[in-house]
């Protein structure tokens, strides 16, 4: 059964819970870093609830179930614990209290402190005949699940003696009948899960805890000032009354427990009983002592009282009221209650439910408190700060090696993380003031750059509009990157007419603007990356001279465009082309002369050799 609800939307990680848990049946292991409830190793103490700050933990609400009891046709019983007198002290008069149970609907409003009664008289005759065998008791439902989950071995000294809360169902259902619906009315989260347990004469059908029941009076607007008297149905209870209190137990069965000759240890309190326990597991045969348990304080500061009442002032009212009742007590007519009661069986067992962990190995040990950064020695069973809900830092490495803790609840570690984290915090921000340096430098220079390239773009701007002759610089794509109004003059009037819809022909395809002669020229230069340097071209009725080079390998090329038949074009290609002429002309006659020169030596050459064979010849034939 799940004790314990939590809400995620409200809890704010401090892990209180986590912590407080005596058996850790909340866990730190969850992957988004929030605590989590094992409802198996759960007890029902109900601790982790008075120690959440958020509100993010509830127990399990029975209001719905109570009001459905109520409102069916079965006759339904009220059975109210004797710790409510310490939950109501505002309600001035317990006749009208019991009318506030009537008005909500209930048949039966019985006293648990008849039944506490009777189970005291029972307690009584175990630990009065001594057999052997030493007793822990059972009343408490809270310490018969702790022995259960975790001292199993202890499961035969408990003592076999139901809650007083059974003993009043079977008294409730001896008197009215067994189809008579049962709610304890309870400070006890545990017994929710005890009542699943019992069925027969001692089923209880719900437990409404002091919380839930104001609710339900809230809810109802039931008020004491508008109650009228009314009596608790019989059978009345005696001193069964000081049940919730420490040593209420011995004085309700008239057990003497002097500090010298008595036989009984009482212990309560979360911390205690498990002390008790484990010294009840080993030294018993030297402690020669029954253990009364309360894991509360006592009932009077049970889980599923109102939140900050004050234990002492309960224990007042608690003794007040039964000094009260006690008065006028009829005991001749509670005497034969007892004995018409003395058939019912206030017998019970118990069932094992082992939740314990096997311990992990050393080695595992070590590792743990080697990522703890704790050094292991020999008395390391003794430290501990108790910051994580351990008493020992060997207990706290052992749950972690068990699965049910994480480092991260172990301030040490965590304060070293955190020194670490700082450190390397620091370290990155003085990386960080550095980089910032660094870029507000690079920042500082790129603005210069920015603004000397946006100078260099607003001069070559002015420059291209200035230039007599069109320039234009087009992308890969041949759309017009950049163009100079020269150039849209020379285009004509279809190029002017896009340039007042585009601006400057920026992004106009030049396809669109020039025929393919002209663009198959930029064309060439985007595939080959080589310069076409002037090149005459028509486009319509226009000559023009274009000159293409790339700017950018294949993506980015620009072109020089002048008009042929401009005075200042047309003057000076006519001196570039007669100077040409010239060039060539004076290049030919050089070639002639040299030519010209060539052969004159080589007939000077050829005469020379004739008239040297002829003066030869004379020689001879004188």
């Amino acid at each position: 059964m799940e004790l314990i609800n939590f809400k995620q939307d409200n809890c704010k990680r401090c892990y209180a819970c986590v912590r407080s848990c005596p058996v850790k049946a909340i866990t730190l292991l969850h992957k988004n870093g929030f605590p989590q409830v094992l409802h198996d190793r759960c007890i029902g103490c109900g601790v982790c609830l008075n120690e959440c700050p958020a509100s993010a933990l509830s127990f399990k609400d029975s209001t719905v179930a109570v009001k459905q009891l109520l409102q069916s046709e079965a006759k339904v019983a009220a059975i109210v614990d004797p710790s409510v007198s310490g939950e109501f002290p505002d309600i001035a008069d317990y006749r009208r209290f019991v009318k506030m149970f009537r008005s909500l609907g209930f048949d039966y409003v019985n006293e648990v402190s008849f039944g506490a009664d009777l189970v005291a008289q029972a307690y009584k005759d175990i630990l009065e005949n001594f057999k052997g065998v030493y007793y822990i008791t059972t009343k408490c439902p809270t310490v018969v699940a702790y022995v259960e989950k975790y001292f199993p071995e202890l499961i035969p000294n408990l003592v076999p003696i139901v809650e007083p809360m059974f003993a009043t169902a079977q008294i409730v259902h001896q008197q009215y009948g067994d189809d008579v619906k049962v709610v304890y009315i309870a400070p006890c989260l545990s017994a929710k899960y005890e009542i699943s347990r019992f069925e027969g004469n001692s089923k209880i059908d719900e437990v409404l805890t002091f919380i839930e029941l104001r609710q339900l009076f809230n809810e109802f607007h039931i008020k004491e000032d508008f109650m009228e008297f009314s009596e608790f149905d019989d059978p009345l209870g005696y001193k069964g009354a000081l049940f919730p209190l420490r040593q209420g137990l011995l004085t309700a069965a008239d057990l003497k427990n002097d500090i010298l000759t008595g036989n009984i240890v009482v212990s309560s309190g979360a911390g205690d009983v498990k002390k008790a326990l484990e010294s009840f597991q080993t030294d018993s045969k030297e402690i020669h002592r029954h253990f009364d348990l309360f894991f509360c304080d006592g009932c009077i500061v049970g889980p599923c009282m109102s939140k900050n009442g004050v234990k002492f002032l309960r224990h007042t009212l608690t003794t007040d009221y039964v000094n009260k009742r006690l008065k006028d007590f009829d005991m001749q007519k509670w005497n034969q209650q007892i004995e018409r009661s003395k058939s019912l069986d206030l017998s019970r067992t118990f069932q094992e439910d082992d939740q314990r962990l096997a311990m992990p190995s050393d080695e595992k040990i070590k590792d743990v408190f080697k990522t703890l950064n704790i050094n292991m020695v020999d008395d390391v069973s003794k430290m501990g700060c108790g910051a994580c809900g351990f008493d020992t830092c060997l207990e706290f490495a052992q749950a972690v090696g068990q699965g049910l803790m994480s480092p991260d609840l172990c301030m040490h570690y965590t304060f070293d993380n955190q020194e670490n984290y700082i450190a390397t915090l620091k370290e990155t921000n003085t990386k960080l003031e550095e980089t910032e340096r660094a870029l507000k430098q690079s920042e500082q220079i790129a603005r210069k750059e920015q603004s000397v390239a946006t100078d260099a773009k607003e001069t070559f701007k002015v420059m291209m509009q200035k230039l007599p002759v069109g320039v234009v610089i087009v992308d890969e794509n041949l759309n017009v990157i950049h163009c100079n109004r020269s150039f849209i003059d020379l285009l004509g009037d279809d190029a002017k007419m896009i340039d007042e819809v585009i601006p400057g022909l920026q992004g106009a395809d030049l396809k669109t603007l020039v025929p393919f002669s002209f663009y198959n020229l930029f064309s060439f230069v985007l595939k080959n990356n080589e310069n076409v340097t002037n090149k005459d071209t028509w486009v319509e009725e226009q000559l023009l001279n274009v000159s293409v080079f790339p700017i950018q390998q294949f993506k980015v090329v620009g072109a020089v465009i002048r008009d042929l038949r401009s005075p200042e074009v047309r003057r000076e290609q006519v001196i570039k082309r007669v100077t040409e002429v010239i060039d060539e002309n004076l290049s030919m006659v050089q070639k002639i002369g040299f030519l010209l020169g060539e052969g004159a030596a080589t007939t000077e050459k050829m005469l020379n050799s004739i008239i040297d064979t002829y003066k030869n010849d004379n020689e001879a034939v004188e």
